[in-house]
């Protein structure tokens, strides 16, 4: 893991702000250590923060497909499916989510993501309703607390 201090200077780096250059230097770390998924998720997570999604896909394929631990899994299959999504692939982007939601059923955004990907689709009202169930079971406001039970029932009509 001799490729672990770099990586975690150049994350540093662009967690700061200073993000020119930081693609470069992670296309070099990348030459240097190939088989790396932890160095492929900053790629494609680097390439989704500069607008390049096209350019990101094939980086975040290859982080999970190489494998990585289960937070930074979960991340990179959010950014995997949401890039799906923005390039225009919601199947396959509803497919990974979907999967994603399967493994990581407490991580509450993937639902808030599918339901963008199943919107793009057309899944209208299953999109509205993985919205309304992530709202109703996440919030502290209120006003949506004290109508709960009837959001709930209007949720569980929607076709």
């Amino acid at each position: 893991m001799d490729w672990r201090p770099e990586l975690d200077a150049i994350v540093g780096a662009r967690h700061g702000g200073r993000v020119a250059g930081v693609l470069d230097q992670l296309k070099e770390l990348d030459a240097r250590h190939p088989n790396v998924a932890e160095i492929a998720y900053q790629l494609a997570w680097t390439c989704d923060t500069l607008g390049q999604e096209k350019e990101a896909l094939p980086w975040y394929e290859k982080a999970v497909a190489l494998g990585l631990p289960p937070n930074e899994l979960a991340g990179a299959l959010l950014g995997l499916g949401s890039t799906l999504r923005v390039l225009g692939q919601a199947g396959r982007s509803i497919a990974v989510l979907r999967s994603a939601k399967a493994q990581f059923p407490e991580n509450r955004e993937f639902d808030v993501f599918l339901a963008l990907a199943l919107h793009d689709a057309g899944g209208h009202a299953e999109a509205l309703r993985l919205l309304l169930e992530a709202l109703c079971d996440t919030t502290e406001d209120p006003g949506i607390t004290a109508y709960q039970r009837a959001l709930r029932f209007y949720t569980s009509k929607l076709t």
